[in-house]
């Protein structure tokens, strides 16, 4: 990070500078550590960058000129999520810098630190990547500015983006460049993007196919079956009566045939100039773009920029166990570079005994963004690799005082879990394995992660592990023995999991199971409980303003929570990240999850900032903050039944004008993260088992039971 460590180290030069908009941690939950350590297990030499100051070329010379290229990434989060709320408003604080210091990154880091970069040393090699260059390798709309941005690619000047986890094709391009070729005739490595004169093709054999012609915006064209058993004809030599013979082609030849077809394809996009101001475009474009996600079928896409192309490869082909096992063996020092100190970085604290144990997530919700940068199919680590982790922390950390605090990943539970078939894998353009239910093909057996638990436990040294990632209940409740291993040793009071809402009509757009599956879950987990002798809570997370979810879908979710005594403390509001399909709902309107044309489906959505409040608002009813606005909105469609002083009624009557001076205002708070603290045990909703109909919005039938709620004792945590 300095000349003089590199003078320490006998290095006249780097090979590889890594920029990141980040504090330096060498801790495998990092993205720098990760592919610094991966590169100099290849022998090169790699320096780091750490938050520099962006207002001046300076900072980017402080290690010299690269030999073979700067690695320009915004850090682990996207800078604009990270620097922003849900409402446009500027954090007060950033957790992956010391003492959590505000401001020390710029918007779009990604862009403004390669043009530093470019400055600073105009003939270097610039390369960007991480997840905010993953997220905006194509044409995007991007909620901060509220219009559709093009690639990040032409905007950074940079000559390579390398999108999702890339130790593979960082490592390969590093050697490539190492053995003399030049960049920009690096053109066919997997997971990269870059910028192309109009047309050009990788070879003359290449064909060029329209998006609007595999998934026309109107008519549907059904995919070919690749299995069909159809006669072909040959151009073999005609009979003696001028018919032609034919042959049956067998399967697997045919398969071949296609697959080799495809892999010298490319899409064409709708250009940037065309989704920028058409809605079905650019949902069409999103459609196009996720379905050519699988790695074992993605063929390659171009989408135009003005006279120039952004040409897409197909996604990288995931890493083994044992490529993930090498990356994770690497001697982390798991600790904050010593220039910081003892300095008080939030997102290293918060992570600093918990390890990884697999990478992906097959989930496909609609709003989230791992998919589009670590894809669907799942690499997990070896047991060996995991517990020697464990036992590296042990023995090399002296704050460790026995406490495993997550074996985790984007998903708690998704360990080892794949398709039962590898050829069906490679083939499936599906964008959930799991909505709208657990396909018949995937695996679900949590055998091997149970085994993983009961091993960790054995390690000396090791007093209790915690599961802190987010549990797939719809995965778990196959499992009862997993949630009962989970549930007797490995939760800490209190448990996360995620329904993001309970109303039909939100969870398709965000293609989540129904609510029933959490009542499946929450009674397997109370009878555990129970039975270990714990008094455990889960703490279910919920989206407010998702994109399709009505202002009648909220109040649903409100009395959801009231009749089931959650009070939420911080909620998450929706934020439209780059490429998610959700946010393609929000922008467009429509829903690329279906056949996208000019009259399909109109998706709504709050948009306004009164009407996010009011979701919001509707999400913790119990805050006064907020009651006003939820008094206002139930005049409206006549629901004054909710409004009163009573257990039953939603908001209380407005108090009288003299009492009113004072009252509480909006309290500041994340719309990013948030917690729902459970006042007594949750009491399953009237009509809210699995297959029952969910509670609508109007008026309740004469004499229907009022929701029970029970006394709150003196002290309880409202």
């Amino acid at each position: 990070m300095s000349r003089a460590e590199m003078d320490a180290l006998g290095w006249d030069v780097c090979d590889i500078i890594l920029v990141t908009g980040d504090a330096y941690i060498d801790h495998p939950s990092f993205g720098m550590a990760l592919i610094g350590r991966a590169l100099e297990a290849q022998g090169f030499r790699v320096g780091i960058i750490a938050q520099p100051d962006w207002t001046s070329a300076e900072p980017f010379r402080a290690l010299g000129r690269p030999a073979l290229f700067f690695g320009v990434t915004a850090g682990n989060m996207d800078s604009m999520i990270n620097r922003y709320t849900a409402d446009r408003k500027i954090r007060s604080d950033d957790a992956y810098t010391p003492h959590a210091e505000a401001g020390k990154r710029p918007d779009r880091a990604v862009t403004v630190y390669a043009q530093r970069a470019r400055e600073a040393y105009p003939d270097a090699n610039i390369v960007i990547g991480s997840i905010e260059a993953s997220l905006r390798r194509i044409a995007h709309y991007d909620y901060w500015s509220d219009k559709v941005r093009r690639s990040v690619l032409p905007d950074s000047k940079a000559d390579l983006l390398i999108f999702g986890s890339a130790e593979r094709a960082v490592i390969d391009l590093a050697h490539r460049l190492a053995a003399g070729e030049a960049i920009e005739n690096i053109r066919d490595l997997r997971g990269t993007a870059f910028m192309v004169k109009r047309g050009w093709k990788p070879a003359e054999d290449w064909v060029e196919q329209d998006s609007t012609d595999l998934d026309r915006p109107g008519r549907i064209d059904p995919h070919p079956d690749p299995y069909a058993m159809e006669p072909q004809q040959t151009a073999s030599a005609p009979n003696a009566d001028g018919s032609m013979p034919v042959r049956i082609v067998p399967a697997a030849e045919r398969v071949a045939a296609r697959k080799a077809q495809r892999a010298k394809t490319v899409i064409r996009l709708p250009a940037f100039e065309q989704v920028k101001d058409d809605a079905v475009l650019y949902a069409h474009t999103s459609r196009v773009f996720h379905l050519e996600s699988n790695p074992g079928n993605a063929r390659a896409l171009v989408q135009g920029h003005g006279d120039r192309d952004v040409w897409l490869n197909p996604p990288p082909v995931p890493l083994t166990t044992e490529e993930m096992d090498w990356v994770f063996d690497q001697p982390y020092a798991r600790a904050p570079h010593p220039i910081y100190g003892d300095a008080h970085i939030p997102a290293w604290e918060m992570i600093r005994f918990s390890i990884n144990i697999m990478r992906g997530c097959f989930g496909g919700c609609t709003f989230c963004s791992i998919t589009e940068h670590e894809g669907r199919i799942i690499q997990s680590r070896s047991h060996e690799s995991i517990l020697k982790e464990i036992e590296e922390i042990r023995d090399k950390i002296p704050e460790f005082r026995g406490h495993i605090t997550d074996l985790g990943g984007p998903t708690a539970n998704m360990y080892r879990m794949a398709c039962k078939d590898p050829k069906i894998e490679s083939s499936c353009r599906r964008l959930s394995c799991v909505y709208p239910g657990i396909c018949e093909n995937l695996n679900t057996d949590h055998t091997s992660l149970i085994e993983l638990y009961r091993k960790a436990r054995r390690i000396p040294g090791v007093k209790k592990i915690t599961i802190g990632s987010g549990l797939r209940y719809d995965l778990a409740v196959r499992s009862p023995e997993y949630v009962k291993e989970l549930v007797t040793h490995h939760v800490s009071g209190l448990l996360k999991i995620a329904p993001e809402h309970t109303e039909e009509n939100t969870l398709s757009k965000m293609m989540k199971p129904g609510i029933g599956t959490y009542d499946k879950f929450k009674r397997l987990f109370d009878k555990f409980s129970n039975e270990a002798g714990k008094k455990q809570h889960l703490v279910p997370y919920f989206i407010a303003a998702h994109p399709g979810s009505t202002d009648e879908d909220m109040l649903n979710l409100a009395l959801w929570l009231k009749a089931n005594d959650f009070r939420p403390d911080q909620v998450q509001t929706f934020t439209p990240t780059p490429l998610a399909m959700a946010t393609a709902m929000y922008h467009t309107r429509r829903n690329p999850l279906r056949k996208v044309s000019r009259d399909s489906e109109i998706v709504e959505t709050a948009r306004s900032g009164v009407q996010r409040k009011l979701h919001k608002a509707l999400l913790r009813y119990h805050d006064p903050a907020g009651h006003e606005l939820i008094r206002d909105y139930l005049h409206s469609i006549g629901r004054d039944d909710l409004i009163g002083n009573g257990p039953h009624h939603l908001v209380p009557r407005a108090a009288p004008a003299r009492l009113q001076r004072g009252a509480n205002k909006p309290r500041a708070g994340s719309d990013f993260v948030h917690a729902i603290t459970p006042n007594s045990r949750p009491k399953s909703a009237a009509g809210n088992k699995p297959g029952a109909p969910r509670p609508v919005a109007a008026r309740p039938a004469a004499g229907a039971a009022k929701p029970r709620t029970a006394p709150r004792k003196p002290g309880r945590p409202r």
